[in-house]
């Protein structure tokens, strides 16, 4: 689990088993150099105490303080009911996300998304500069038409750490979080879900 409050990554294994239950919270700066580290190592392995982790692997050791305390509920912030679902090719719905927000308010950031039918509409703007982008995109979804806004940095770097052919965005409601999934999972046994809070929507 990852999140700043905006957004939340859930990763999980269901093909692994450990023989007991335990949780602490690592800090970010730490797992970054474990990720490029020991990107090409075959096996990790992690020791814990209530205040350290250690990881090992080869012949390098990294050791961290964990950080104190509960880690929130996440599952509570992770709406159950999503009716509103679009299926889309990943590449098309990030580059479009990536040419329209040249054109988003250098503060929020935000993109515009409209679902109606077969049909995403991407579109940002910024009544700063009177700049505006529109971009149209063919989909898969089933719910209630809707208008939703997100940051586009948050939803270029979720798309950017999936590597599926296509994904799905579920919403319950404009002012509720979106949840971004592969449509078909990666590989055997892995299970990723990434939250996303909305912005709200100018005028």
């Amino acid at each position: 689990m990852a999140t700043d409050a905006h957004r939340l990554v859930r990763y999980a294994r269901t093909d692994v088993q450990a023989s007991a239950g335990a949780q602490f919270i690592v800090p970010k700066k730490p797992l970054n150099l474990l990720k490029n580290a020991a990107s090409h190592a075959e096996k990790v392995t992690m020791t814990y105490t209530d205040s350290n982790a250690r990881f090992e692997f080869e012949d390098v050791t990294i050791v961290c303080r964990l950080i104190e305390g509960k880690y929130p509920n996440y599952e509570a912030v992770i709406p159950k009911e999503n009716p509103n679902r679009m299926v889309i090719n990943r590449q098309s719905f990030l580059q479009a996300i990536r040419r329209v927000s040249i054109f988003a308010n250098k503060t929020t950031h935000q993109v515009r998304l409209k679902l109606a039918g077969s049909e995403l509409h991407v579109s940002a703007e910024d009544l700063d500069f009177a700049n505006e982008a529109n971009e149209r995109l063919n989909c898969s979804y089933s719910g209630e038409d809707m208008e939703i806004g997100f940051n586009s940095r948050f939803l270029m770097d979720m798309l950017n750490n999936l590597s599926s052919a296509e994904v799905s965005l579920e919403m319950s409601a404009p002012n509720r979080a979106g949840i971004i999934k592969p449509s078909e999972p990666e590989e055997a046994g892995e299970d990723v879900l990434m939250l996303v809070m909305p912005v709200m929507l100018n005028a």
